[in-house]
């Protein structure tokens, strides 16, 4: 594959943008220096035409949010037939949908918290779940929008009402996990590390603490019991069965011991198109494996395909 032709797809214009804009880099650097023609690609609303004219051999996918792990640039790239990196249409479409993807990995067996979907505008009046619990937007990434209601609060959180809300009318509210923050990633069929996410200075792990240096500590792997990490592992992978997703994923989860040894652990969502610099989590657990960031991204290269 040294030698061909990879268009990444980087920026966009999602809330995501600057996220996207440096795992793009990161990965067309690393990409040259495997010895890939690389042509870094600011993704606006003229990318089909572009990606026509260009005729990439790939497409190595570094979009996030909306229209880049949606489904919609995946849909472009099909309708083009350029092969491309991570998953298809259909289960980057049902992964964004943060209710619908609950309710494939319930039905798959996977432990996850009771939550409900409605207008945020009908949080207003009462709270529409015993605190605590969290709001957070059914189709946004990186913790945008995300509102954790604490136990004794009065009143819901006004913020998901107002003018200055920007991530939709429809939200899901979920009962809120104590505990720990564990994430799991997927290579192909096979489960990675599992990393604990320590936010530094930070109630939870939100924009801030994912992106901001210094935000959040990674530990891999997780100090955790071996058969929890096993677990771990199986859970994510059956999560990226069950969506159908392809390449490369991430699960989410938290984990609740505060009343016992054994603990609750809970699924929270997974994650189509995971941040791709050098320092990101699924890179990290890739070379936990033993795999160079170049080799890692050759990798993904050589699995892109359509019709995923």
């Amino acid at each position: 594959m040294g030698g061909k032709h990879v268009a990444v797809l980087m920026g966009g214009f999602s809330s995501e943008r600057p996220v996207s804009l440096s795992s793009g880099k990161a990965c067309a650097n690393a990409l040259e220096s495997e010895g890939f023609q690389v042509t870094r690609i600011d993704a606006g609303r003229d990318v089909s035409q572009r990606l026509a004219d260009l005729k990439p051999d790939v497409v190595f996918n570094a979009l996030h949010g909306p229209f880049g792990e949606d489904g919609t640039i995946q849909g472009i790239l099909e309708y083009l037939e350029i092969p491309y990196t991570h998953s298809g249409v259909l289960a980057s479409a049902l992964a964004m949908d943060k209710s619908r993807a609950k309710k494939v990995a319930d039905g798959a067996g996977i432990p996850v918290a009771d939550s409900r979907v409605m207008s945020r505008f009908a949080i207003l009046g009462e709270h529409p779940m015993r605190p605590p619990y969290v709001v957070k937007p059914v189709r946004e990434g990186s913790s945008f929008g995300v509102v954790i209601v604490k136990e004794g609060q009065a009143h819901p959180p006004q913020i998901i009402a107002s003018s200055e809300w920007r991530y939709g009318d429809e939200v899901m509210v979920e009962r809120y996990i104590h505990g720990r923050e564990l994430t799991c990633g997927v290579m192909g069929d096979k489960a990675l590390g599992v990393t604990e996410i320590v936010p530094q200075g930070h109630s939870f792990y939100d924009y801030d603490s994912k992106y901001a240096e210094g935000g959040s500590k990674h530990v891999i792997p997780a100090k955790i019991s071996p058969n929890l990490y096993q677990k771990i592992q199986i859970l994510a992978l059956r999560a990226h069965q069950a969506i159908g997703c392809r390449g490369v994923s991430r699960s989410d989860f938290r984990y609740d011991d505060r009343f016992s040894e054994e603990g609750e652990l809970i699924w929270l969502e997974i994650n189509t198109q995971p941040g791709m610099t050098p320092t990101s989590l699924v890179p990290e657990m890739a070379a936990h494996a033993g795999y160079s960031f170049g080799e890692f991204l050759r990798w993904m290269v050589e699995d892109a395909s359509c019709l995923r």
